[in-house]
């Protein structure tokens, strides 16, 4: 939550420092391709594929085995990710017309993407060193330090733009070079956490021994599989750079908005549910047979996801104008600006909870290592999705570029939650059933709460000053006082429910009553 807070103060200053222009373009073109390509080789592969390879190890080796395995495999990471680097860095423009086509025909927007890309692009080996060293920290009940990281990003770029503004070339060469020394200050700090909890991996030369190619013939296809949200984002970045300048700044002001339930409950959902599947999975396999703790462990965790992803749609939804407005209209951002970036959060609202259930279900394939499902799922809604952009963009411009990832990521978590079904890895539950009818009720009607109080402070948006902060708190506040009333009255949320998990030390299996 702090990481996400403090990367709204980031963005409300990137946009009033280069508004939606071409330079907020080339920047935003040069951040999106180093974290593009740190979530399928760090994030995606390295959480799905080598996170249950390492809890495995951990839970039948102990852990100085574990982390041996884990400096077999950061060795051939970094040899692989540093001649990448030099790879990309070379035929940058060659990589640029291929992500950005559309910039090709400004040629000032062009070079700056190039020059901006380079400058960020050793984030890459550095985030993905995070990423390795992080899985290994979750895997050991330890989630906080790579939760924490981010925070970093967040704080870097913020000094640099209150401290350093007209010491580089453009903002854009300021933010490209933060977003480096950013890589670097979450590597020595994510580092130091995993010495002090006795599992950093050792400096050795890289070599492919059979379970380093095990788990590379595993990392691949989970890399595209969990980063399908990214690919298709990517996807929104090359079609966007065809559309009028600002396109791509208003799909990632939207993004950046919808990322912050996405980031909080999403990923920490994703996070905490591999790890405790992968070992439930394994007590099953060796032991009795039974996947009852697993099954209720993912019911529980689709219900969490469900709790909270339908009402910040919803809500995401109704705000969104005057979200923006308050957020990011100032300076260069213009009036113009905040209603072009409003249509476009809106239509990725209406895929939130897709978004988060593919990080739920995901999962429960990761956990049998199985990664070759989830990709060839991944791979139809990435078609799906340039399928549908090619469409819509032709009536809807950048918002329909924002629709279709929605409707993508609908199709991608319908598809995983069907295959997991019919194999008998999900088994939804009668409290299940029951808690989402009755989430919906309660989210349908904060919707109204929220845009009744919202129509009622219209006057007090308009001012864009303080009294529009003062409207946007008072409707968030009603949206969660109401969905909360409304929620335990209609039975959809039970306080002392919530209030057990947050005091919860450690992942623990979910029991139930049987058990």
């Amino acid at each position: 939550m702090i990481s996400r807070v403090t990367g709204f103060v980031r963005d409300v200053l990137i946009a009033a420092v280069l508004g939606a222009g071409p330079v907020a373009d080339a920047f935003f073109v040069a951040f999106k391709l180093p974290n593009f390509f740190r979530r399928l080789t760090g994030e995606g592969a390295m959480t799905v594929a080598f996170v249950p390879l390492f809890a495995g190890k951990v839970e039948a080796e102990g852990k100085a085995a574990a982390v041996a395995f884990a400096s077999q495999v950061q060795a051939v990471l970094i040899a692989g990710l540093l001649a990448f680097l030099i790879v990309v860095e070379l035929f940058m423009p060659w990589v640029m017309l291929a992500l950005a086509p559309g910039f090709a025909g400004d040629p000032e927007r062009f070079g700056l993407a190039v020059e901006l890309t380079r400058i960020t692009f050793p984030y890459l080996p550095l985030i993905s060193l995070v990423a390795l060293w992080g899985g290994m920290l979750n895997s050991l009940g330890r989630f906080g330090p790579m939760a924490a990281a981010p925070i970093l990003l967040n704080l870097i770029l913020i000094a640099a733009l209150l401290g350093l503004a007209g010491v580089f070339e453009t903002p854009g060469h300021l933010l490209a070079w933060g977003v480096s020394a950013a890589g670097l200050a979450q590597a020595v700090f994510v580092g130091i956490s995993c010495w002090r909890n006795g599992a950093l991996p050792r400096i050795r030369l890289p070599r492919l021994t059979p379970e380093v190619k095990k788990l590379f013939k595993l990392a691949l296809p989970a890399a595209i599989g969990a980063g399908v949200v990214q690919v298709n984002l990517l996807i929104d970045v090359v079609l966007a750079s065809l559309l009028p300048a600002g396109s791509v700044s208003f799909l990632y002001y939207a993004d950046r908005v919808v990322q912050l339930p996405l980031g909080v409950v999403g990923v920490a959902i994703g996070t905490a549910l591999l790890p405790l599947l992968s070992r439930q999975v394994r007590a099953a396999l060796s032991g009795d047979g039974s996947e009852r703790p697993a099954l209720d462990t993912q019911n529980r965790a689709l219900e969490i996801a469900l709790l909270l992803t339908v009402p910040s749609a919803i809500g995401i939804a109704v705000l969104a104008a005057p979200m923006t407005t308050v957020l990011f209209e100032r300076g260069a951002f213009t009036a113009e600006d905040s209603a072009a970036t409003a249509a476009a959060m809106a239509a990725f609202a209406l895929g939130l909870p897709a978004f988060v259930l593919i990080k739920v279900f995901q999962p429960g394939f990761f956990a049998r290592r199985d990664t070759a499902t989830p990709v060839k799922v991944a791979m139809f809604a990435v078609v799906a999705n340039l399928a549908l952009n090619l469409v819509l963009m032709q009536y809807y411009a950048h918002v329909g570029i924002a629709l279709s990832t929605a409707i993508a990521s609908w199709m991608n978590a319908g598809l995983l939650a069907l295959i997991l079904a019919r194999r008998g890895h999900l088994k939804p539950d009668p409290r299940l059933a029951r808690r989402a009818l009755r989430i919906l009720l309660a989210s349908a009607i904060m919707g109204g709460v929220v845009w009744a109080v919202t129509d009622a402070l219209a006057p007090w948006f308009a001012t864009r000053a303080m009294l529009g902060i003062v409207a946007l708190i008072l409707s968030i506040g009603a949206g969660i006082g109401s969905y909360a009333l409304v929620g335990i009255l209609v039975g959809a949320l039970h306080p002392r429910e919530l209030l057990a998990s947050i005091r919860r030390r450690e992942v623990e299996p979910i029991q139930t009553p049987e058990a």
